[in-house]
């Protein structure tokens, strides 16, 4: 029942009251716009538009605690509304509809299980198959009636005229009532009325009615009494008649004609009465079962196999076939033989059951003449009785054993924990999968622990769910008897899979699946207030003078907003010369920014927000140095250099023949996809490139991760996709696997709007490993809920698998920060929704270290805690020092404030108090497998100890970090003259900018910027117009 999207981003951005979820916070126009269509966000929720006759909304009900509100039929679909669900349950004609869990509809003619009315919005989950519309909630009904007078009950019916309700009589092996009788219609339109009926035709002063189709009579109670548990066992409602009820398993609800008392004493069975078309067990007349020759025409190789308990622990046969009141042995099997079936079963006259075994534990009757209800079509043969089965079968009948909890066979090191109460009001695991057809423990524990759960569970037969052990103890649950866990799973009907509002629940008792650090103190590193902003940046980059640069929204951002601005931390205790202004012509909203590999590492912007902003070319040359001023301002204009094709939301990265590659976008302002990629400078005659598999995935595709491989191919990562493209025609070298999603959804995503972040693995000389990539974060289309997860890929291995590692916390709109002794710092973003204005909350406070050198699912170190939110348009790049500049939030929510403050994360290698390495340097300007000299000091360790780093100019927006790179190259001391040998190549290393880091037993030098690998493009040539400045080659 229960999906697992119980925290989903309607919950708190999404308020739905008579139909309409409120706009409170009143988005502008810009915050509107950038809102995606696919997914979940701030809109009117719209009344559905039209109904099926006089069908209305009821309101937000209660799912029910002990049973389900609505326990008619129900169905699933990814693109469930709350029309179809009307039409579907009106189609039935059923009272009630109700939608639930975004996908589930169910149908019914009264509510039951205890539903009561619940708050409007508690029903907070948009439909699958339309986000305006609401359809129900966890453990919620969006319920709806059919505008008529609901049907009365279900109810004990107390006896038609002259019939009194004795009570709910128990059943066993002696029938209570040893009669089974036909009646009208067959077993699929019993009622009580006609159950009565037929026993008093028949001449019969007792009828009882049982299992929800089957009716029995006698003229004496011949076994069993009142049950101890009064009317709880008769549960069924009756096949024909969904106002009453027809017993319960091995339950009667038994009538009397005429008087009310009745006497309990068992009596030999009655004489057969005049024109009984069933005659009673002990009648001399009975017909002969077939296997003593009655029946003729079976195919080859049929034979009677005896008289079988149906019931006791479930259906023996599960394949029913229609009743028939032409139902005979022959034409039972015949059916069975002809739906490709080896065993056929015949019960109480016109039923026939079709199947390859008996299951259930299947047990012979005690007496073959438990069998002893004629069939409909044929009454000298036999077909079965009320809990018993004639079976027929093509060779020897192989018996199933009942089902109970798998507990053997399991995979991993899974182990049955028992039986456990679920939640009514909020589910015991976060995370559910439906298997409808194929869930078994097998299938279900190994997704667990494949996405990192140590505990799990199984419940109404379909249902996985998948959470920690803690989880159970937060909810309260409780450990019933392992058969109150008795639904069978469904892809294996021999094992149990929990019950209604029960889990089969197993947990992991081998090692550990992961192992999370906790450290503290310095250890744990420290947030710091570093500067007031003077804006709310969309993007920022370390430039190669020592400073950093900041751009934000102009057009659509703060009235006196200038766009872009320059921090020069040396000025720190200047206010006046901390921050300069700089200027943008074009709104940067949603842009790309890359570094470029000319000689003297300008900055380029492209794309943007709408109109010609979205062929934005911008162009900065960082001049000054930290404390000297800087004067150049940023240089556009769209007339002279602009993209070929508008773009809002693109990626750029520099390619290993220094040219600038542009993938991908919108067309601005929500506007349609730019399935694209494009070349800067653009080649003579222009050159685009439609992208199929970019128009196929959009709109969760945008910002795609791009990284160039050692063998000079393109990495491309987009939506759950990613693959290798060739460097001249962009052709696909290589359709990689699919990204992991999260555990119930492979359907999520890791780019924008589903936002993750990804980062390249350090590289070490001599460069022969497979390079690494990991993708972190991101969230699901719909339910919105974030992704808990990482994953790594090896593209140019030979085989090449994602690996997953699971994080400490779920995490959208991430950012990740390559530092400089080899690991990665994960922070920023909310813990549920997608990226935009006003559709994510739950900040994500704390920042995660992952260091790849410790074995898999023992990297992450939950670091120290942040007290500001950083959520939409947030940042996170390494400073000259090591330390990580923390920047922005956007989130327009009317909760978060839009952040102009500018922290730190000081990493715990600039906690020690030891003094930082040091080193000169006169070449930055380094040609491919050169010998560089660095003069170096070290306060701590040796030169054979220590490591150089090389960490390439990060431009970081919208968890992208372009330009992200991490070199370890090798190198050669002499006392304290050190010789770097530079990467060897444009495709291990792409011409570019990077920090050059000492560093001296895990603690950082300050960083220098040095050039490796020239302009091989000759960028600094271009473009060649009067009103931009160019340095040259």
């Amino acid at each position: 029942m229960a999906p697992t999207f119980v925290n989903t981003a309607l919950l708190t951005i999404l308020s739905l009251s008579s139909f309409t979820f409120s706009n409170a916070d009143g988005l502008h126009d810009g915050a509107a716009l950038e809102a995606r269509a696919l997914l979940p966000k701030r809109q009117a929720l719209v009344e559905p538009s039209s109904y099926t006759g006089n069908w209305k909304f009821t309101g937000c009900y209660t799912e029910g605690t002990n049973a389900r509100a609505l326990s008619g039929a129900s169905t699933t679909s990814n693109t469930m509304t709350d029309e179809s669900c009307i039409s579907y349950c009106g189609g039935l004609n059923y009272f009630y509809a109700g939608t639930e869990y975004s996908s589930e509809c169910y149908c019914g003619n009264s509510l039951g299980g205890g539903s009561a009315m619940a708050t409007s919005t508690d029903c907070n989950m948009a439909c699958s198959g339309n986000s305006t519309e609401a359809c129900g909630g966890p453990n919620r009904l969006t319920l709806f009636q059919n505008g008529g007078t609901a049907p009365a009950g279900p109810v004990q019916d107390p006896g038609p005229p002259g019939w009194s309700l004795l009570g709910c009589y128990t059943d066993g092996g002696t029938r209570t009532l040893p009669v089974g009788m036909s009646t009208p219609g067959g077993s699929g339109s019993l009622t009580v009325a006609l159950c009565t009926t037929a026993c008093k035709n028949s001449g019969y002063t007792y009828a009882g009615v049982e299992y929800a189709g089957e009716c029995y009579c006698g003229n004496a109670i011949a076994s069993g009494g009142p049950a101890a548990d009064g009317f709880s066992g008769c549960n069924m409602l009756c096949n024909g008649n969904s106002s009453e009820y027809c017993g319960g398993p091995n339950r009667l609800d038994l009538y009397k004609l005429g008087a009310a008392a009745t006497s309990s004493t068992a009596t030999s069975a009655p004489t057969v009465p005049p024109g009984n078309p069933v005659p009673p067990a002990s009648t001399t007349t009975s017909p002969v079962a077939t296997g003593t020759g009655s029946a003729t025409g079976l195919p080859t190789g049929w034979s009677y196999q005896g008289c079988y308990v149906d019931g006791a622990n479930g259906r023996i046969i599960a394949n029913q076939e229609p009743d028939s009141q032409s139902n005979t042995i022959e034409t039972c099997v015949s059916t069975c033989v002809g739906l490709g079936y080896s065993v056929a079963g015949m019960e109480y006259g016109v039923q026939c059951f079709c199947g390859n075994k008996l299951v259930n534990g299947g047990v012979l009757a005690p007496a073959d003449t438990d069998c002893n209800v004629a069939c409909a079509g044929n009454s000298k043969e036999m077909c079965g009785g009320g809990n018993r089965m004639s079976i027929y079968s093509k060779g020897p009948v192989q018996v199933q054993q009942a089902p109970g909890p798998q507990k053997t066979g399991l995979p991993g090191s899974w182990t049955y924990s028992g039986c456990v109460t679920e939640n009514a009001t909020q589910r015991v695991f976060k995370y559910q999968i439906i298997n409808t057809n194929n869930n078994t423990a097998t299938n279900c524990l190994t997704q667990c622990s494949n996405f990192g759960f140590g505990a799990g569970g199984m419940e109404y037969g379909e249902e996985c769910y998948c959470g920690d052990s803690r989880d159970l103890i937060a909810a309260g649950s409780t450990v019933q008897p392992d058969a109150s866990c008795n639904v069978p799973c469904s892809g294996d009907s021999s094992y149990l899979c929990g019950g209604g509002n029960l889990i089969s629940y197993y947990t992991w008792t081998g090692a550990n699946l992961q192992t999370w650090n906790y450290p503290t103190g310095n250890a744990a590193g420290q947030y710091e207030q570093l500067v007031g902003g003077v804006c709310i940046p969309l993007l920022t980059t370390s430039s190669v003078n020592g400073k950093y640069t900041f751009v934000e929204k102009f057009g659509t951002g703060e009235a006196n907003s200038t766009g872009a601005y320059e921090l020069d931390l040396a000025e720190i205790n200047n206010p006046a010369a901390l921050w300069r202004t700089m200027h943008v012509k074009t709104d940067v909203f949603c842009s790309a920014s890359i570094t470029m590999p000319d000689k003297v590492g300008r900055q380029i912007n492209l794309g943007g927000w709408s109109g010609e902003s979205t062929y934005g070319v911008r162009l900065y040359w960082p001049d000054g140095s930290p404390g000297e001023p800087s004067v150049n301002d940023w240089q556009e204009n769209y007339e002279e250099v602009s993209l070929q094709i508008g773009r809002w939301y693109p990626s750029a990265m520099v390619m290993s023949n220094g040219s600038i590659l542009i993938m991908g976008g919108e067309n601005g302002s929500n506007g349609p996809p730019v399935p694209s990629l494009e070349i800067i400078p653009k080649p003579p005659g222009g050159f685009t490139l439609y992208c199929d598999y970019l128009d196929r995935t959009d709109p969760n595709n945008l910002y795609p991760f791009l990284a160039v491989l050692p063998s000079g191919n393109i990495f491309v990562g987009y939506y759950n996709e990613a693959r290798i493209l060739e460097p001249v025609n962009f052709g696909t070298v290589n359709q990689l696997p699919n990204i992991p999603g999260s555990v119930n959804d492979f359907l999520a995503g890791r780019n924008y709007p589903l936002e993750g972040t990804a980062v390249l693995m350090p590289q070490y000389a001599p460069y022969t490993d497979p390079i690494t990539l990991m993708i972190c974060g991101g969230s699901t289309i719909g339910a919105a809920t974030a992704i808990d997860n990482c994953v790594s890929i090896q593209p140019e291995a030979a085989n090449p698998v994602w690996t997953l590692e699971r994080m400490p916390s779920q995490r959208v709109m991430p950012c990740i920060t390559a530092l400089p002794d080899g690991t990665y710092l994960i922070l920023n973003g909310a813990t549920h929704g997608v990226a935009g204005f006003g559709l994510a909350d739950g900040p994500n406070l704390n920042a995660i270290l992952y260091n790849p050198a410790a074995p898999v699912n023992q990297r992450m170190s939950v670091m120290a805690n942040t007290t500001v939110a950083r959520l939409y348009h947030s940042e996170a790049i390494l400073m000259t020092d090591g330390r990580v500049m923390v920047s922005g939030s956007d989130p327009q929510d009317g909760v978060h404030p839009e952040e102009y403050r500018v922290e730190v994360f000081i990493p715990p290698y600039r906690m020690t108090g030891l003094t930082a390495p040091s080193y000169t340097i006169t070449n930055k300007d380094w040609s491919y497998g050169q010998s560089i000299q660095i003069q170096v000091t070290l306060h701590q360790g040796t030169t054979s100890t220590m490591k150089i780093s090389l960490m390439g100019a990060v431009s970081s927006t919208h968890g992208n970090s372009m330009g992200q790179r991490t070199l370890f190259p090798s190198f050669s001391c002499a006392g304290t003259t050190c010789t770097i040998t530079a990467p060897p190549n444009n495709k291990v290393c792409p011409p570019g900018w990077f920090q050059l880091f000492v560093v001296d037993n895990g603690n950082p030098s300050n960083a220098q910027y040095v050039r490796i690998g020239g302009d091989p493009a000759k960028l600094g040539n271009w473009p060649n117009f009067p009103d931009f400045n160019i340095p040259g080659v």
